[in-house]
């Protein structure tokens, strides 16, 4: 079975998008140019042996998705601890709520967002109370 071993975020403005996974996510950034031989950012997740793959993230080499239309490419959902306040990292950093924060009864909350460069993705906190 082949699973995903990479993800990749297309911005519109590349510092202004580091900016916000650093502030939502804690996130970091190692330039990858020389290995891509183009503008490439390394985005570092966490520690090794914890959740998540490794990504990166390039400047956007067609248009945004319109405002009001569904993702045109794979969504990806960031696993957190407090959907709370991960939420509140995500708007003050300048993201928007697409869908709101949901019971997965039994298994979790779950949401998405979109961020400053108009990319859905979402936030999923573990929780067998959730109702």
């Amino acid at each position: 079975m082949a699973g995903v071993v990479h993800f990749e975020i297309h911005a519109d403005d590349v510092e202004r998008a580091k900016t916000f996974y650093a502030v939502a996510f804690g996130w970091s950034f190692d330039d990858w140019t020389g290995v891509t031989g183009s503008t490439y950012w390394g985005i570092l997740i966490g520690a090794e042996g914890e959740p998540g793959i490794a990504g990166g993230l390039l400047e956007r080499s067609g248009p945004a998705p319109s405002p009001g239309h569904g993702a045109n490419a794979f969504v990806c959902t960031v696993q957190v601890a407090d959907y709370d306040a991960t939420e509140r990292r995500i708007l003050d950093a300048g993201g928007e709520v697409a869908q709101p924060k949901t019971a997965l009864t039994g298994i979790a909350w779950q949401g998405y967002f979109i961020d400053t460069e108009g990319n859905t993705f979402g936030i999923h906190q573990p929780d067998p109370g959730a109702r």
